[in-house]
């Protein structure tokens, strides 16, 4: 059994305030555009996304962030992403482009500078990249939030050159 080094819960009001907004939105188009058409495509896309951001409040609501000797891994509800240290090529701090950090809360992919990055963050903390020796998937990189990013780059550095 590995040993917990490093454990943190995120959880982020401005996210979830952002996703209950937009879900409320789609329903009040969705009632207008069914007042109107009646059950048609338009009215069922607006159900549909506002039941997705439904998802995305209670889904989104917490990033898990646990390191122990041998992984590193993130939680988004049922969206988990888990990776070896020894797979860990660097580590640094990282500020996304403006269209990516703000353009994205949750989990979501991105090709950002050459690289395809897996993001797992809020829209308010500040990031940390890790790159990998080997790929995960097509993904290269693995951007998240932290409220520790120093603490994080410090105990991954550590780890995982000493892996």
């Amino acid at each position: 059994m590995a040993n917990l080094i490093y454990s943190e819960k995120i959880k982020s009001t401005k996210t979830s305030s952002l996703f209950v907004i937009l879900a409320m939105i789609l329903f009040a188009l969705f009632g207008w555009r069914y007042s109107v058409v009646g059950f048609r495509f338009i009215p069922c896309l607006y159900v549909f996304l506002g039941l997705v951001f439904c998802f995305y409040v209670i889904n989104y609501r917490e990033l898990e962030i646990s390191i122990t000797d041998q992984t590193l891994q993130l939680k988004f509800g049922v969206i988990a992403w888990r990776s070896n240290i020894e797979n860990i090529k660097s580590i640094i701090r990282y500020d996304p482009p403006f269209w990516i950090k703000y353009g994205g809360a949750g989990v979501h992919f991105a090709m950002v500078d050459g690289d395809y990055k897996a993001f797992y963050n809020f829209l308010e903390y500040p990031r940390v990249m890790i790159g990998f020796h080997q790929k995960q998937g097509w993904v290269q990189s693995l951007v998240f939030t932290t409220r520790q990013p120093d603490k994080i780059l410090e105990i991954l550095e550590t780890r995982s050159l000493s892996a």
